[in-house]
């Protein structure tokens, strides 16, 4: 078990890289298996019977399709059971390495770690994607036992000094070897992430760590849950349809409630945008407004103070590791290498970004006039009619030519025709009805490389967002080729049952970047877990996900697959005209918002130990920092403190500013297959492949990138796409 351990804790930070290995058949745990020997490292004693175990999925080989898991058979009783029998097969698979009598070498060190773990692998990846997709109050209780647990072991396995002696004596020898690139590289990496864990630290500085990580896997795994709760409890009912003037036919239907005059708003992204777009209700827009930005800020779901709490440990924590703060040790490793190169890029962008704000914000005043001062709430609402009144272009027109399912069919050929891979439908159990699942394919040899699955739709039970995941990882050790069950969740408002699903191009453009991540994970040919598939740097990672966004708009693959529903006619070539012309529209707003949001994650993390303990509001340090940058105050950061989960529950702290990073390598990459005059451009393609999408985390991320792109990427072609000049001036 090679553990990628982002050190931010929490359910989704802990991020444990287990073997993908299948689950080898073992005897029934009983309570003297509890024996194995944790006192040098101060583990408490666990406990599990024959009779917990009893018909426990999670402790059978599963004779499914594509080894999928018995999604019917799980039930949440036989989470813990199963995840504390699984840790003290962990704990003897470590010690079997500890007290082996041989001397070092890279298979009985470093592979056998890499491998160790398998079946706390197979009952997490299930546990993990099903608390995000189809969670209760079982499994909220049950996340806030056992990610803490989870962090007490990871804990013992980086600060376990024989277990780094051995890997420090591989390392050393490690010229002496002659590991191939991905032995090597697995070595590096193994040997990195337990001196970045703090293996080389005092016993005394070990055991602050560990109780710091202890603490913040469970303040974000309750900011976590402290969010979708309020996300959840928020609605507004409305009883009378003049209150919904402006929505569209097919938006209406789907907020009704069936079989009743009612129609309800939430919070949930995809409804909030559409309903902030579209409605003419001033006051309602207002109130939905408050209800999105203001989740999470008072009562009992309040997470200002485990923002707080959470920033000022992570600041304690690098104290202790020797770093000036959060930020400076996780961006180490990045491409932008510290908070000071990370922070100027932002700024690159943000100039030009607030000054043609400025501009929209003046475009929208000058439409309504003296009849009342645009406020937040009004700008989704009078930025759609600016743009139709420049472009002649209503957001709503295109919809008819996306249904879900032509899109998905227009994202495939994309990635046959660029990646060489076929997707075939299949039918597989899951973890819900709406799930669907595919075989992935090499197109030329027909090899299996992996199943995907995808969950389109909101409901009640999902967190929010987009994103991918996986129920099995990728590894190929002793001739043990697993490959991996990866997943895509989106929140699509589902139609009422026999109405097509319609989507608006930004909903296009996230099934396209998540499917690119998906590609990632399917497409690895790396043989260790710890590298394999998604894998890299932050700043780099969202890069294979972004690049395929371009594909989704591009005129000769709009041509394949934006047909509209009804009648099967092509999308006109003139509504894609005006698409692309309206699409730099409003980027003033969007880069503003995102980058306040990244600046804000920055100085959070960059925040030393002592000016960390002075924050008490959480609230006023927010709006103390951007006012600094001068945010204007029509335009809220994307995410507000108590509602960023990506980073205070997620693996996204000091790292939100990636995917504007990773924005210059998509722009500069896709900007190479136009220049080539063919957006499939035969030899472009097999180097993306190559090095990106195959390549995991094989080497550093700008190594990767030149190898595919044959150069260092250029900001000037993110600044192009965006619409704007790095030339503006700014009147601060």
């Amino acid at each position: 078990m090679q553990i990628k351990y982002l050190l931010s804790g929490g359910a989704a930070a802990i991020a444990l890289s287990l073997s993908a290995c299948d689950t080898k058949t073992d005897a029934p745990a009983t309570s003297a298996e509890a024996e194995t020997p944790v006192e040098a490292q101060g583990l408490p004693e666990i406990v599990v019977t024959d009779a917990e175990l009893e018909g426990n999925p999670f402790r059978q080989e599963w004779d499914t399709p594509y080894g999928v898991p018995p999604f019917a058979d799980i039930r949440d009783e036989h989470y813990m059971p199963a995840t504390k029998k699984a840790i003290l097969e962990l704990r003897a698979d470590v010690d079997a390495i500890v007290s082996n009598p041989e001397a070092p070498t890279f298979e009985n060190t470093v592979v056998a770690l890499d491998t160790a773990g398998a079946s706390l692998n197979k009952v997490l990846n299930v546990f993990s994607n099903i608390t995000n997709t189809d969670t209760n109050d079982t499994l909220s209780d049950l996340e806030a036992e056992i990610w803490p647990m989870l962090t007490r072991e990871t804990n013992a396995i980086s600060f376990n000094e024989d277990l780094f002696k051995r890997v420090q004596a591989v390392y050393d020898q490690r010229d002496r070897l002659g590991l191939d690139e991905q032995d090597a590289r697995l070595l590096e990496l193994t040997h990195r992430e337990f001196l970045r864990n703090g293996a080389a630290l005092s016993p005394e500085t070990k055991a602050e760590v560990a109780a710091i990580n202890e603490e913040l896997s469970g303040l974000t795994t309750k900011f976590g849950r402290n969010l979708l709760l309020s996300t959840k409890a928020f609605k507004i009912e409305v009883t009378d349809e003049a209150e919904l003037a402006g929505l569209s036919d097919d938006f209406k239907s789907a907020l009704k409630v069936e079989g009743e005059d009612k129609w309800v708003l939430t919070v949930d992204r995809s409804v909030y945008e559409t309903f902030m777009t579209q409605s003419e209700n001033r006051d309602l827009r207002a109130k939905l407004f408050d209800g999105y930005r203001l989740r999470a800020s008072e009562g009992e779901y309040d997470n200002g103070p485990l923002a707080i709490k959470i920033a000022q440990l992570r600041a304690k924590r690098a104290e202790l590791m020797g770093y000036k703060s959060h930020a400076h040790y996780q961006l180490e490793t990045r491409m932008a290498k510290t908070p000071k190169g990370a922070e100027e890029f932002l700024l690159r962008v943000w100039e030009p970004g607030i000054e043609r704000a400025k501009e929209e914000r003046a475009a929208m005043q000058d439409m309504v006039g003296d009849e009342f001062q645009i406020a937040g709430y009004d700008w989704w609402h009078y930025a759609e009619k600016v743009r139709q009144e420049l472009y002649a272009f209503d957001d709503n027109a295109l919809k008819p030519y996306f249904e879900l399912g032509a899109v998905r069919a227009g994202a495939s050929d994309v990635a046959s025709k660029l990646l060489g891979v076929t997707l075939e439908p299949v039918e597989v159990e899951s973890w819900n009805p709406d799930v669907t699942a595919y075989d992935v394919k090499d197109a030329e040899t027909g090899e299996h490389l992996g199943l995907f699955m995808a969950d389109m739709y909101a409901r009640d039970s999902k967190r929010g967002g987009a994103w991918m995941s996986s129920f099995r990882d990728t590894s190929n050790v002793n001739g043990n080729n697993i490959r991996p069950i990866i997943t895509n969740n989106l929140n699509l408002i589902k139609p009422p049952e026999g109405e097509p699903t319609l989507m608006r191009f930004d909903e296009v453009e996230t099934l396209f970047h998540e499917f690119g991540h998906g590609l990632h994970g399917l497409l690895t040919q790396i043989r260790y877990s710890t590298f394999s598939g998604v894998d890299g740097p932050r700043d780099y990672t969202e890069f294979p996900a972004q690049i395929l966004e371009h594909w989704a708009g591009a005129p000769e693959v709009l041509a394949t697959y934006a047909n509209h529903y009804e009648t099967g006619e092509p999308i006109p070539l003139e509504l894609i005209d005006k698409m692309n012309a309206a699409a730099t529209f409003n980027q003033g707003f969007k880069t503003t918002e995102f980058i306040a949001a990244s600046l804000l994650d920055l100085r959070w993390h960059m925040l030393t130990s002592e000016e960390a303990a002075e924050i008490t509001d959480a609230r006023e340090f927010e709006q103390k920092v951007l006012e600094e940058y001068g945010l204007i105050p029509e335009i809220e950061p994307r995410y507000r403190s108590q509602y960023f989960s990506h980073i205070f529950a997620g693996g996204y702290s000091a790292g939100y500013y990636a995917y504007l990073w990773s924005e210059i390598l998509d722009a500069d990459g896709f900007t190479a297959f136009r220049d080539t005059g063919d957006i499939y451009d035969p030899e472009l393609s097999a180097q993306l492949k190559k090095w990106v999408y195959e390549s995991g985390g094989l080497r550093e991320a700008d190594e990767l990138y030149r190898n595919f792109r044959g150069s260092d990427p250029t900001i000037e072609p993110l600044l192009k796409l965006r619409g704007f000049s790095e030339q503006q001036p700014s009147e601060g």
